[in-house]
Formats: structure tokens, C-alpha cells, sequence
């Protein structure tokens, strides 16, 4: 099945700036190169001119340090669905499958996106989400299931319950979508949320309402799944990739 990425490296990383560096997060180094250099090593088995980046802001510096990659412009940033959005352009005609994945996750390793996307494959959902557990605690949403252990919703963290925030089953916000369902479940974004954004979370959800399947592909992902945030993950991350940890 033919294979799109979409990697979403819009982000400002205002947690990470300061008054000597205002780069956009996906450029801030980890020993010695950006951080989606690590990403899209991680999915060179995707062919370059169909890996598509989403970028907002200083996209200019993202665009000029990757070249060779399509764009898509985020502007202004309304969520991560909204960036999917953006990027329509290179998805309208495409009817095979599309990874969504961050460039601010550098840990992240070849074999986890093509198990997801294998996985995706063999289980014939609408939608296949990529789930983890991690020793640390990470901010993450969590993975929802009924009572046969079916994908049922993503609670983002800060709606948790004091039981679902002891649930170890971390929504990594990485999928692999049938590419046309994905762009008419998109339609059916709203942002009524405290934050006024489009959630790519919803996605799924949606999906399911229509009586689309939803997957999930789980595995024990540990520091995989850190997205670089503050410059203490970023300290981390560069143990990690020094093999320090």
C-alpha cells in the first residue's frame, strides 16, 4: 500500500526559548542536530518527495533546513488537526495510506512507524493509532476502551478523571489513517475546546461514530515517546541518544 507521511513541526517551543534563541522547536539540536533530523531518519524507508512537512512558525528556517521535503504553510497554529488541514493539498488524490507523526519526537525508531503502518495493513481500520506505556509520566491523553477492549475514546490529559489518569495506556498521537477517510473526517472537526484548536484526537472518535474500524497498535515504547518540550527533555533526550540512560 502506497505510504504518505505528514510530519507536523509547526511549533514554536516556547517553553524551550529564550532571550538568545527563538528557533522554531523541530531545529533546537540534540547532539549537534535538529531534532526532526531524527525524525525523518527514523522514516527514510518513506520516500522523500512524499513526506510531506507542516510547518508555521519561522517555516522558513524549517523549509531552507530541509529543502528537498514538500511543504505545507500552518498559519496561524489552530491544533494538530488543523495542521493535517493544511497539508490537504498533497492528500486530495491519494487513496493509500497516511502516517501522521511529530518532528519534535527524535527517539522514536524506524521499526515502531513501519510496525504501526504493517499493523495497519493486516487489521483493515478506517484508522490505526499508536499506543504506549512509558516510566515517565508524560502529559499524554489516554486510550479509552469498552468493555470487549475496543478502542472507545481519547481523554487528553488535562480532562482526565483521577481514575483515567491512572490509566498506563498512553495515546502517543502518532496514527496511520486510510488517507480519503481521513480527509472527509476532517470535515467534521470542531474546536469547541478551552483552546479553540482542531484535535487530531477527535479524529478517530469520529470515525468510530460512523461506524468506521479504529485499531490500535500498542507497544512498550518507554523513552520513545518523549517529545522534546522544555529544555529538560531535551537534556534527556541527548542522554538518551548518547546512549547514557
Amino acid at each position: 500500500m502506497a505510504t504518505k507521511a505528514i510530519v507536523l513541526a509547526a511549533g514554536k517551543g516556547t517553553r524551550m526559548m529564550s532571550e538568545a534563541n527563538h528557533m522554531p522547536k523541530v531545529l533546537r539540536q540534540a547532539c549537534g542536530k535538529p531534532l526532526l533530523h531524527y525524525v525523518l531518519q527514523a522514516l527514510q524507508f518513506i520516500p522523500v518527495e512524499d513526506t510531506v512537512l507542516v510547518a508555521g512558525y519561522q517555516k522558513e528556517l524549517v523549509f531552507e533546513a530541509f529543502p528537498a521535503y514538500p511543504r505545507a504553510v500552518q498559519e496561524p497554529q489552530l491544533g494538530t488537526g488543523h495542521a493535517v488541514m493544511c497539508a490537504r493539498e498533497h492528500l486530495e488524490h491519494f487513496d493509500g495510506t497516511v502516517l501522521v507523526c511529530y518532528g519534535d519526537m527524535p527517539l522514536l525508531k524506524q521499526e515502531v512507524y513501519q510496525g504501526l503502518l504493517d499493523f495497519h495493513a493486516k487489521s483493515g481500520a478506517s484508522c490505526t493509532m499508536l499506543s504506549g506505556t512509558c516510566e515517565e509520566y508524560l502529559p499524554y491523553g489516554r486510550v479509552l476502551r469498552d468493555e470487549n477492549g475496543d478502542f472507545l475514546r481519547i481523554v487528553e490529559d488535562r480532562d482526565c478523571t483521577q481514575e483515567q489518569k491512572a490509566i498506563r495506556e498512553l495515546n502517543v498521537g502518532i496514527y496511520a489513517f486510510d488517507c480519503q477517510q481521513l480527509l472527509e473526517s476532517l470535515n467534521s472537526l470542531r474546536n469547541n475546546n478551552a483552546q479553540s484548536e482542531y484535535y487530531l484526537t477527535d479524529v478517530p472518535e469520529i470515525l468510530r461514530n460512523k461506524g468506521q474500524r479504529v485499531a490500535v497498535y500498542t507497544a512498550a515504547l518507554n523513552e520513545q515517546i518523549i517529545g522534546v518540550n522544555t529544555p529538560e527533555q531535551l537534556a534527556m533526550t541527548e542522554r538518551f541518544l548518547r546512549g547514557e540512560n
